[in-house]
């Protein structure tokens, strides 16, 4: 059994018991304690100390035990307020690297939860729909199936150039961004359409891929809404293949999901009506979160692993 400290009434126990002159032995058949513990308190009490006082030293001598708590030099403290402000986690903060800090993640997070550091906020938790929510929104009836997708790549997993895409809707239905995601560097790539008619996402896609050289992406994932009802159109003129999730099933584009979260957290709010924002905005909210660092890319930026795989100068620029 782990030894446990004297207690309170214990000390009291053992004074009174002294001033008594009851023996050792039966002061420690007594409290069920060991000679030497009951000896120490008795010497104390020879000293001429009370068992108050006693209790008092001991709890100055355990306070001085253990590891001192880390306090982090300024120009630490000043670098770590900076990254939170652009939007970096702690365990990127020490993963990357950039700046040496004097302490682990676990212990940066400690700070956050104690107040002793500005308190970031932390991705959203919990279910985005209650259970029984019906999707009233209209699909498709024809479509290709996301499992033709691993026969038509059987590298898909591993090989750079497939896209998962998705719009986000702003204030009350009324405007919407589409948001695609390449899966091996996670570049999240933001366009802003005229409308929300299938149309008006086909024209923007179409004007994004023209501008891009030839079969630089291979496949875009979509869920299974109206918006995308052009999809044939759009692999016909580009030569991109182009797949459906099930209806329901958000970690099918996992990926695409996460980045959307990110992009309402970081300047695209359900509340916002991206008619009344710039392209030049919508685009900077993207390039913000492919400048931060992610664990999964060995801590380098969606950015610098998306242009690992780019060799064309020109096309650098665009991104």
């Amino acid at each position: 059994m782990a030894y446990t400290h004297l207690t309170t009434d214990e000390l009291a126990f053992i004074e009174s018991y002294y001033h008594q002159k009851i023996s050792v032995s039966e002061i420690c058949r007594r409290i069920k304690r060991s000679r030497q513990t009951v000896y120490n308190v008795i010497n104390a009490l020879k000293s001429g100390i009370s068992a108050l006082e006693f209790y008092q030293n001991y709890k100055k001598r355990k306070s001085l035990c253990g590891r001192r708590r880390i306090v982090l030099p300024k120009h630490q403290i000043s670098y770590i307020q900076k990254r939170i402000a652009d939007g970096w986690t702690p365990d990127t903060i020490i993963g990357r690297n950039e700046e040496p800090i004097s302490c682990s993640v676990k212990t940066l997070y400690r700070m956050f939860r104690e107040d002793i550091l500005p308190v970031q906020s932390l991705p959203m938790k919990g279910k985005r729909k209650p259970n029984g929510h019906h999707e009233k929104r209209g699909r498709q009836t024809f479509k290709r199936h996301i499992s033709e997708r691993t026969v038509e790549f059987p590298d898909f997993d591993k090989e750079f150039g497939h896209l998962e895409g998705d719009t986000i809707v702003g204030r009350r239905h009324g405007s919407a961004v589409i948001t695609l995601v390449e899966r091996v560097s996670k570049m999240i790539i933001t366009l802003r359409p005229e409308g929300r008619k299938a149309s008006d996402i086909e024209k923007a896609l179409n004007s994004m891929f023209s501008a891009l050289p030839y079969r630089l992406f291979k496949s875009i994932t979509f869920d299974c809404g109206k918006e995308f009802s052009s999809w044939k159109s759009i692999s016909n003129q580009h030569d991109i293949s182009i797949f459906f999730a099930d209806p329901g099933t958000p970690s099918q584009r996992g990926l695409n999901g996460h980045s959307n979260g990110m992009l309402r957290r970081n300047g695209l709010d359900k509340d916002m009506d991206f008619n009344t924002v710039t392209d030049d905005y919508i685009i900077q909210v993207a390039h913000s979160l492919n400048n931060r660092p992610r664990k999964s890319l060995g801590y380098r930026t969606p950015l610098e692993a998306f242009m690992s795989f780019i060799e064309d100068e020109k096309l650098s620029s665009l991104f």
